[in-house]
């Protein structure tokens, strides 16, 4: 049980703006008389609040003593607010619900005043104090009794309290708690200072009516003729707006004058705030009477709340977001739930079993919509967390509640539908054509799905959509990008289906990303490649989606194009899921003999890169068959087919099948000329990869193509790494810059690697070890099990260079490089000779049994401490 003393500076603002160097001093005064009460009775001050202090103490009479003391030292209007409860002291600070009843006790107080809560005043003797009844205050969901201390030298009679009751208008107590919003409240609160009108946007649910509310509350001492709230929601008649809020404020209509004149006469002079709550659907008849009261009054503040802008001269939108969802546990909408839930079963605890990554996953998924996170929680009275989880795919049938208030609120479905119906016709289309796109979509997607080659019709849909809150636009990148929420995402979607159009969209938006492939791979093969790259990240769930409705529905030239495409973007920036897309369509393809099968097969046979090194041979085996027979595949790439053969041990066969598509002059892309040169030199025949390197870089260069420029000097640097290392170093150090800065990150890590061992020799061993580190790491990122073997085994012979002996040797256990065999056998002989074969064989038995997780980890830990070698060295 701790006692917190609370105290601020009243006016401290106007007192800075006004003679800065005499606050200045006189706070100086103020911080040492606080200190030195608070010291001299036991306290301990644990936070400074602006002007102000927080202090703890153990006894609630020595803390009513010190605030005594200080009060009759202090110089400053100081005003003080103390409460007793139960607190935690974490890291030099307290937690709990005392403290806000502390804070707003001395906010309801004025400069020299001492304030008590019940809790404190129960618990004390011998203090005159005088009994100021129960009190409303801000933030505090039941009235708090207040005492007023009384004591010599200090003042006793005040102005009234700043208490939630004490304000004139029609400002309501919350029933629940405000979180998550705190930094959104103080922004506003500084909006409607600085604006006469102030409207709050944002979607059903998000929480705008209780943001308003607060706010409200919080400014209301600023507004002497009082806050008031009009409810709008339940005002179905545009042209009754105007009775509404005269009926509330009790003004009657004029002789000669409208109802609107009436109140905007009415108001002239009055320093009032207005809240015009849920304006979206009487959004003229709001603005005429918001317009007719700010031309009347220059001293009425409005702040409204509407799923869109008033459309005002003097507004000021303010968009509310829905609450914060990724920070995990520690996220304002896991919060709410928590509270929500507690309100339901009182021992609520996100320690039962599943229950934290169960909340973190529904307050995810429900957009931080507070509205549906509440309706969410409710359920915990006869759910768990996890069942709640696993049914939001029916989001609309599950959160519904039994939430007393406006029937529009009872539901989740009922929140959406409010926003849905007050569209138009178009607008309703637009928006559910658009729920078919996932993660986003553009203009020119919006346009197809719409069948219109009208874009500017399309655009002013997309604007109507996010000025009523239910698209959001992203302008982050450059170019605006679509969105909506999942909740309305859903809901829209639903309204496609009943209206019969689902089928037909679901296949435009297929049929729309099977059309992007000859404009993206253009874009792919010239200089501007990093945007064919950034296009394929941000519409890969797009692709996703599309891809997988086409096969569903065996439209196998939609499916393929799709699956061809995606699965090179892929392979280059180190995604394989579009490589699965291309290997479940073989065989429907193959029945059809489809032109499209032989890219399949070169995009499916890198499966082994996964670790599928069998099912990898088998497509290389297949896929040569159908190249001979005429099969054409993207971009010339047929060297790439039988990648794989040197995992198994067949080097030379790939190095036959290279030469053969050469003689038959497939090569537009340079791809199957390195793929040879690769292919020599790791069959040994050194000089003749040399000489197939010859004029490769030159043939690169003229493509104008990043990735076949880096894979070409790839291949130049792998030729030419032990005949003429200087060369090797300047073609790699070449590469790995054209890789980085086009995005391919496929080609960086293999640029990496090999250029990694060049440095350790023959450049810089620190950078060594950072590109040794980027290999295996992207490698490990990718999941590409057969490459970061490769990295790995590059490291194991750098760590026994380094004569880092048993780390190499366990590193050894794991790593598997058949593209440098005698590299690698040559630092094996190595361990073994120096550690001896019964500890070498120990050590990389270690090596073998450890997971890929557990081998990345220990060889960041290597490479960490070769690193410090290297540092000590220099040093």
């Amino acid at each position: 049980m701790v006692t917190f003393l609370f105290t601020d500076i009243e006016g401290s603002t106007r007192r800075w703006e006004a003679d800065a160097g005499a606050m200045r001093i006189a706070l100086a005064v103020h911080d040492a008389v606080l200190r030195s009460a608070i010291g001299g009775h036991g306290g301990f001050m644990f936070k400074h609040t602006g002007d102000g202090v927080c202090a703890a103490f153990s006894s609630p009479r020595s803390a009513v003593d010190a605030a005594v003391a200080a009060q009759q030292q202090l110089e400053l209007p100081v005003r003080m607010g103390l409460a007793t409860g139960e607190a935690d002291l974490r890291d030099g600070d307290y937690l709990g619900a005392v403290l806000n009843r502390a804070a707003r006790v001395m906010a309801a107080g004025h400069g020299g005043q001492i304030l008590l809560a019940d809790s404190t005043a129960g618990l004390i003797t011998g203090v005159d104090l005088i009994d100021l009844g129960p009190r409303r205050l801000r933030d505090l969901p039941t009235p708090l009794h207040l005492f007023q201390v009384q004591a010599s030298g200090l003042r006793s009679e005040f102005p009234a309290l700043r208490a939630l009751d004490s304000s004139p208008g029609n400002l309501r107590p919350q029933a629940t708690s405000f979180i998550g919003r705190e930094s959104e409240a103080a922004k506003v609160q500084a909006a409607v200072k600085a604006h006469r009108l102030v409207t709050l946007t944002g979607v059903g649910g998000v929480g705008k009516t209780r943001l308003a509310t607060e706010v409200a509350v919080r400014l209301a001492d600023e507004f002497p003729d009082g806050a008031w709230f009009f409810e709008l929601a339940a005002v179905t008649d545009p042209a009754a707006v105007a009775d509404a809020v005269a009926a509330v404020l009790g003004i009657t209509q004029q002789p000669g004058k409208t109802v609107t004149e009436s109140v905007a006469s009415a108001l002239e002079g009055r320093v009032r705030l207005l809240v015009f709550d849920n304006c979206e659907h009487v959004v003229d008849s709001v603005a005429d009477l918001v317009e007719a009261i700010l031309g009347a009054s220059a001293t009425v503040t409005i702040l409204a709340t509407s799923r869109e802008g008033l459309g005002v001269s003097e507004e000021q939108l303010w968009r509310v977001p829905s609450l914060d969802v990724n920070s995990g546990a520690d996220s304002a909408a896991v919060t709410l739930f928590v509270d929500r839930a507690r309100s339901v079963v009182t021992d609520f605890s996100l320690t039962q079993p599943d229950a934290m990554d169960a909340v973190v996953e529904i307050c995810r998924r429900l957009d931080g919509i507070p509205l549906a996170i509440e309706l969410a929680a409710s359920r915990m009275a006869s759910m768990t967390a996890g069942e709640v989880r696993d049914r939001l795919d029916q989001r609309f049938r599950l959160l519904v509640g039994a939430r007393r208030g406006l029937s529009r609120h009872q539901t989740l479905r009922h929140a959406v539908a409010w926003s849905y119906e007050h569209l138009d016709e178009a607008e309703k289309v637009l928006l559910e054509r658009c729920s078919v796109f996932a993660g986003g979509f553009d203009l020119q997607s919006a346009c197809a799905v719409m069948g219109s080659g009208d874009d500017y019709a399309v655009l002013d849909l997309l604007d109507a959509l996010v000025h009523k809150s239910l698209l959001v636009a992203d302008r982050s990148s450059g170019r605006t990008r679509y969105s909506m929420l999942e909740t309305i995402r859903q809901f829209a979607e639903d309204q496609l289906v009943a209206r019969g159009e689902a089928f037909e969209i679901r296949a435009a938006h297929s049929r729309y990303f099977a059309g992007r492939e000859a404009d993206i791979m253009a874009l792919w093969d010239s200089p501007r490649q990093h945007e064919a790259y950034a296009w394929f990240s941000v519409e890969l769930a797009n692709l996703r989606t599309a891809f997988r409705w086409a096969a569903d529905q065996a439209d196998l030239d939609t499916a393929a194009a799709i699956a061809a495409y995606a699965a090179l973007l892929g392979a280059l920036v180190a995604n394989y899921e579009p490589m699965a897309w291309a290997e479940e369509l073989i065989e429907p393809a193959r029945a059809l003999d489809h032109p499209r099968l032989a890219t399949l097969y070169v995009n499916a046979a890198q499966c082994y890169w996964t670790g599928r090194i069998e099912e990898a041979v088998g497509h290389a085996d297949a896929g040569q068959t159908v190249i001979d027979g005429g099969g054409q595949v993207q971009i010339g790439a047929e060297g790439a087919l039988t990648a794989v053969y040197p995992f198994i041990g067949q080097p030379e066969r790939n190095v036959d099948w290279c030469r053969a598509q050469l003689a038959r002059g497939r090569d537009t892309h340079t791809v199957t000329q390195a793929m040879l040169v690769v292919g020599l030199a790791v069959a040994g025949a050194g000089a003749e990869a040399r000489a197939a390197a010859n004029g490769l870089v030159y043939a690169a260069e003229a493509t104008h193509n990043p990735w076949a420029l880096a894979n070409a000097l790839y291949a130049y640097g792998f030729a030419f790494r032990d005949a003429d290392p200087a060369r090797a170093l300047e073609a790699l150090r070449r590469g790995l810059v054209i890789a980085q800065d086009s995005g391919s990150r496929a080609a960086e890590s293999l640029l990496a690697t090999v250029l990694s061992r060049l440095e350790a020799d023959h450049g810089d061993p620190v950078a060594a070890l950072d590109h040794i580190t980027l290999a295996i790491r992207n490698f490990h990122d990718a999941g590409n099990v057969a490459y970061i073997r490769f990295a790995l085994a590059t490291l194991a012979v750098l760590l026994d260079r380094r004569g880092r002996l048993k780390p190499a040797a366990i590193i050894a256990g794991f790593a598997f490089d058949p593209l440098n065999a005698s590299e690698v056998s040559t630092a094996i002989t190595h361990l073994r000779d120096v550690l001896g074969n019964q500890s070498y064989e120990s050590l990389t038995r270690k090596g073998e049994a450890m997971t890929i997780a557990e081998m990345v980890t220990y060889a960041y830990e290597q490479i960490d401490q070769a690193r410090m070698d290297l540092n000590a060295v220099s040093e």
